[in-house]
């Protein structure tokens, strides 16, 4: 039976209402964060755990990066750095800035006196805003990078440069954005969509909205397949010889532990070896360039779109930025970095105002020099590559113009926004979406805000517009619910966690088809290749802390706290529960289990800033993360405080299954849970079959309050 179609131009136009939305919210978000910034150093160190801002920093260096782009290098201030690195160095503390994230660098002290009326004049008052914008390039825990210029793109001026060099000597804070730049590519490529004539529409966009079934995959044209992993499992090699023989959709269905990235990669060297040309993306710089990693040791043609999360050698030469100063074709633009770097660098030295105004002249002229010889050295190298990978927005750049790719595959396609997943596929005959729709879905800021937002912006009636469309609905999930199963493959076989640890996920969420490998099933803390004392915590894979009984409610902010501390996540905290976190992880490493093995998660900012103070300086190995930002990680012990105690039973957004299942599986050897079972049984039946199991399953636990005073 055919799907009920959907008109495209329509889908276009409802998605072009819900960004505008969506942006609306995040500028929101982000100039409210700003202005709380300004409020007091504390609230500043708040945003920090909040995941807003970084404080504490220096600029240290300053180079020319990719485009001319001058890029700062700000390390933590060591003056005030609260922690070392084990070569002695400060460090930066906890904080959410991230490859990607739009930054404004700020003094503490806070915007310089301007000088001149005119000056004054023409800025307006956009001159209070604070100092130089741009993107985050590469972070670490000595130093965050920074490239300047209309969020790190463009032409730059000689005001941008002023305003760099202004911060030599000061001491800084970054403030995180919002990122117009995705929202314009996003807004951008449904505008195109909608004006598309039906002469336009690929087979592949046909069947996207319904308008025609998939074709049967033609299991005999990919030829005989021999497998290069002779790792690979069933069911990855299923995924494979499917994806393979599709010839417009296939899905892979990749549940926690399972080798997604692993099955991409053989599949990728399957299309490399049989003449296709392909382009991956992923949602994030981290889920690209996992692959461009896993990729490196192969010896395929490959080039990396932007700029990689992870600085390892094995990634930087395919970096674009590395290849545009490495290959053949770097050498017409080598000498022109040279000069623009020695300018660069005289500025400091140059005390004359005019001789300053002549240099930021010449490096003006300079850029736009480079910029045209770096246009074709990256144009050439782009066009050579066998597999091309970049962000899904990073595949709207002008690198990509006018490239022609047989295959798109979409990694992590259910973190993705529809929207974002069209900048890579509008032009696509085959694609391959790699995820998970029962983890967490892409954030969306304006999901409470969209009827207020709506009666006040839409031009367009109601009737116009899609019902029952939103951002938090994937491209994966819509495929999947058009076309039905045919069009996927699941993984089956984890290779992460203990049996005990992954059996309630299986049968709940993934229709008790998980099969726990071997060499994971009944692996504990105890196994690690080190020493370590066989305690009940390190011989036990699951563990319940119930706090159940009223003696650890959780905080409820004051009514007066306003606006701005719930959008820091200030709402939410359990002083109690999190000192029975921390005698947990006291235990684990008192057994000898190493605090870099260990990750402590919490659904709620404001319980996370409270166990970042109790236990970051006492183990600076310890990982501490909210559970949304620790999806697609893993550690050997997972601690979650769940937080909600109350005599209402309410548990907010815990009820969200995919939000659970993110934390329950994140684990390797051991998962201890801490919550009060009582209050959380009453949330949901999935969350009553939680605790029932729990009950059942694990290491039941009772904390004495008295004991941890």
């Amino acid at each position: 039976m055919s799907p009920d179609p959907i008109s495209i131009p329509l889908f276009a136009e409802t998605q072009l209402q819900l960004l505008l939305q969506e942006h609306e919210a995040e500028v929101s978000s982000s100039s409210l964060a700003t202005t709380a910034a300004s409020v007091s150093p504390s609230t500043r160190r708040t945003l920090q755990a909040t995941g807003y801002a970084l404080t504490g920093l220096i600029l240290s260096q300053c180079r020319t990066g990719l485009g001319g782009r001058v890029v700062g290098e700000f390390a933590p201030d060591p003056a005030i750095a609260s922690t070392e690195s084990a070569d002695g160095q400060p460090r930066l503390g906890s904080h959410g800035i991230r490859v990607g994230d739009v930054v404004r660098v700020n003094d503490v002290a806070g915007p310089a006196k301007k000088v001149g009326k005119e000056k004054e004049k023409e800025k307006g008052k956009d001159s209070v805003k604070g100092g130089p914008e741009g993107v985050v390039t590469r972070v670490n825990d000595k130093g965050i990078w920074i490239a300047f210029g209309q969020q790190g793109g463009g032409t730059r001026s000689k005001e941008d440069d002023e305003a760099i060099e202004e911060l030599w000597g000061k001491k800084l804070w970054c403030i995180k954005l919002a990122n117009d730049v995705t929202y314009r590519r996003m807004r951008q490529t449904m505008e195109k969509m909608a004006k598309f004539i039906e002469t336009d529409h690929s087979h592949f966009m046909r069947v996207a909205f319904g308008h025609t079934t998939p074709l049967q995959p033609d299991y005999d044209s990919p030829g005989p397949i021999e497998f290069l992993d002779p790792t690979l499992n069933d069911s990855q090699k299923d995924a494979i010889r499917f994806a393979l023989a599709s010839k417009d959709i296939a899905l892979i269905h990749g549940p926690p532990g399972t080798g997604k990235t692993h099955t991409l990669i053989e599949l990728i060297l399957q299309f490399v070896q049989r003449k296709k040309r392909i382009l991956v993306c992923g949602p994030s710089n981290v889920s690209v360039d996992n692959i461009v990693e896993r990729l490196a040791p192969k010896k395929v043609p490959v080039v990396r779109i932007g700029h990689p999360a992870r600085l390892l050698p094995s990634v930087l030469e395919h970096s674009l930025e590395v290849l545009t100063q490495t290959s053949d074709a770097a050498s017409i633009v080598k000498d022109v970095r040279k000069e623009m770097d020695e300018k660069q660098a005289s500025i400091r030295k140059t005390k004359s105002g005019r001789e300053r105004r002549a240099i930021y002249d010449d490096l003006k002229h300079l850029r736009k020099e480079f910029r045209e010889r770096e246009s074709k050295c990256v144009d050439d190298l782009v066009r050579e590559s066998s597999v091309v990978l970049a962000t899904l927005h990073g595949a709207g750049g002008h690198q990509l113009k006018n490239q022609k790719f047989d295959v798109v595959i979409i990694d992590e396609a259910s973190q993705a926004l529809e929207a974002q997943c069209w900048i890579s596929l509008l032009s696509a005959d085959k694609v391959v979406l790699a995820g998970d729709h029962l983890q967490l879905p892409p954030t969306v800021k304006s999901s409470n805000q969209k009827s207020k937002t709506s009666n006040a912006k839409s031009d367009a009636p109601p009737k116009e517009l899609l019902k029952g469309l939103s951002l938090e609905r994937t491209l994966f999930d819509r495929l999947l619910a058009l076309h039905g199963p045919d069009i996927k493959r699941m993984l089956t076989t984890q290779y992460r966690m203990h049996e005990k640890i992954m059996r309630f996920p299986s049968v709940e969420l993934y229709e008790s088809k998980l099969i726990a490998a071997d060499s994971v099933k009944e692996r504990l803390l105890a196994d690690l290749p080190y020493e370590l004392e066989g305690t009940d915590d390190t011989q036990e894979p699951l563990v319940f802390w119930d706090t159940q009984g009223g003696d650890f409610p959780e905080k409820a902010e004051d009514d007066d706290i306003g606006k701005k501390e719930a959008l820091l996540g200030e709402s939410k905290s359990n002083e109690m529960e999190a000192l029975v976190v921390a005698r947990h992880v006291d235990n684990l490493v008192d057994a000898g289990v190493r605090p870099e093995s260990i990750a402590v998660i919490t659904p709620y900012n404001g319980q996370l800033a409270l166990l970042s103070h109790m236990l970051r300086e006492k183990y600076p190995g310890l990982e501490l993360g909210s559970v949304d930002g620790f999806q697609g990680r893993e550690k050997e012990a997972v601690v979650v405080s769940l937080v909600r105690s109350n005599d209402k039973h309410e548990v907010g957004f815990l009820g969200e299954k995919r939000r659970l299942n993110v934390a329950m599986t994140r684990p390797k050897r051991h998962l201890c849970i801490c919550g009060d079972s009582d209050t959380i049984s009453r949330g949901s039946p999935f969350l009553k079959h939680w605790m029932d199991y729990l009950e059942e399953n694990a290491d039941l636990r009772y904390p004495d309050a008295g004991d941890l005073l």
